[in-house]
């Protein structure tokens, strides 16, 4: 009897229980979506709040880099050559108001003269501005500040002077460029079979010091020094 009593005790508390957390369950479940509804109610207003608040008034203005020109004189008195190739050269140059000033104070006045590029061929010899294997006058205009030159000998030196020359034939240097010399226009007529490649300074030396000796390294970059960049074949090649 007791037994019975007992077994009909818990199967009532079981049921109780399952109704109660049921019940439960069902009010949070309502509750959870009472709150998933409320937010998605509000969540559009936030949107376009914060939508209106990231938004600027007006376009944004279009970023303008700095554009830096490189200035067009440097105040500096200069003649600067260079050789284009085996035929021409390159001048250019800038002459001061200062070197203006003291030119017509000296010579007279500058309008008087005109610009004149003299080309002297200095190979050879030390120049020392009287000295010049042979020279031209090319004729140019005031608003030059560089020059291109043909003088169709590869392989010389030049200098350049720019001056002023007057009606009499006077010739009056205002600047002297650096010399440079004309690369060849043929092969090189030179040759050497004494050039060691890096085969054969590898082959050479790793049988003197061992392939892990620290010495090998230090030969290697040694006797790479006297290798020609850009050489290709050991026999003729031009030179530069």
């Amino acid at each position: 009897m007791t037994t019975l009593f007992l077994s009909w005790a818990i199967i009532i508390i079981a049921v109780f229980s399952i109704a109660f957390f049921g019940a439960r369950k069902s009010r949070l479940k309502a509750a959870g979506q009472s709150q998933v509804e409320e937010i998605n109610r509000v969540l559009p207003d936030l949107k376009e709040e914060f939508s209106t608040e990231l938004t600027p008034s007006g376009s944004l203005p279009e970023y303008q880099f700095p554009r830096e020109e490189l200035p067009h004189s440097y105040g500096i008195d200069r003649l600067v050559l260079l050789a284009r190739d085996p035929y021409w050269l390159y001048a250019y140059w800038e002459v001061t108001a200062t070197k203006m000033a003291e030119f017509s104070s000296t010579h007279g006045a500058w309008e008087t003269s005109w610009p004149v590029l003299r080309v002297y061929d200095v190979t050879g010899i030390t120049f020392n501005g009287q000295n010049a294997n042979q020279y031209i006058d090319i004729g140019i205009n005031d608003q030059a500040d560089n020059w291109h030159i043909n003088t169709g000998e590869p392989d010389r030196t030049f200098c350049v002077d720019l001056g002023r020359q007057f009606p009499d034939g006077r010739f009056i240097t205002l600047l002297r460029s650096n010399t440079v010399t004309t690369p060849r226009a043929s092969l090189s007529d030179r040759e050497d079979e004494e050039w060691m490649w890096i085969e054969g300074i590898y082959r050479s030396i790793r049988h003197q010091y061992g392939i892990s000796s620290p010495l090998f390294a230090e030969e290697i970059a040694e006797r790479a020094r006297t290798i020609p960049l850009g050489v290709s074949s050991p026999g003729h090649w031009p030179e530069y």
